[in-house]
């Protein structure tokens, strides 16, 4: 499979410390949150290539960041420049599938989130089910789900149906930023921009695989840390273990 991190945001809600600088390569216990991420992607033997998509504004940022790496990365850049002109999630994706000709297996990670587990789990449990995948944690918090992506549930897990934002959530299941697309899912991203999905958030995907594949998820076996503005980040540096299963 290939990899694919999403950088492209300009972390509007975190401008004191992003407007110069991207949100992803902001350090949490002495190492950017996205190399976090990435050390513990490599310890999986399932990915053949990892590619980033950026904006224009940071993409030297990244270029610079992944010199150091000790796998190559491959890097595309959106060719935005501003928050005004972003494409979205969405369109980010189809937009790498396009630039790097992708038409394999795909995993698709946030670059601003923080687990205290592997992500080698998720790609695991991605394989065994060899169906579209997304993992997904119980969140107690209305308002929190109000801002999230919701999910309904099978008792099997299957992904019945998704909801970015909702007024009134479904249930108390609560998506994070982790996805696994069959090839033969990936194909069928332009169809679904195409048909009218949201673009801007990548939950706004599932929602529309729910209705036109067969979507699993499985429950979250840790915390999360989702580094999304300014007291988020504060929290993450003080609460965040580490990766420790």
């Amino acid at each position: 499979m290939k990899c694919l991190m999403l950088v492209a945001g300009y972390a509007t809600r975190m401008y004191a410390l992003t407007r110069e600088y991207p949100k992803p390569l902001l350090k949490v216990r002495g190492k950017a949150i996205l190399d976090w991420l990435l050390e513990d992607l490599q310890t999986s033997d399932q990915i053949e290539e990892y590619i980033l998509i950026s904006n224009h504004k940071f993409i030297d940022d990244f270029r610079r960041w992944a010199q150091e790496k000790p796998v190559p990365i491959r890097l595309i850049d959106n060719g935005t420049c501003s928050n005004e002109e972003r494409l979205g999630a969405v369109r980010d994706i189809q937009f790498a599938v396009d630039a790097a000709g992708i038409d394999d297996d795909l995993l698709v990670v946030a670059g601003d989130y923080l687990t205290d587990f592997s992500i080698t789990h998720f790609i695991d449990y991605a394989q065994e089910k060899q169906t579209a995948c997304i993992m997904h944690c119980c969140e107690p918090d209305l308002k929190v789900l109000r801002r999230s992506g919701v999910c309904e549930l099978r008792e099997d897990g299957l992904l019945l149906s998704m909801e970015e934002k909702p007024a009134e959530p479904k249930s108390h299941f609560c998506a994070l930023p982790f996805y696994y697309y069959p090839a033969a899912d990936v194909r069928k991203i332009k169809t679904a921009i195409a048909e009218g999905c949201g673009t801007d958030a990548p939950g706004s995907l599932v929602s529309w695989m729910c209705q036109n594949s067969v979507v699993y998820s499985m429950e979250m076996p840790g915390l999360h840390f989702d580094v999304g503005d300014l007291e988020s980040y504060e929290k993450a540096q003080v609460n965040f273990p580490g990766i420790l299963k």
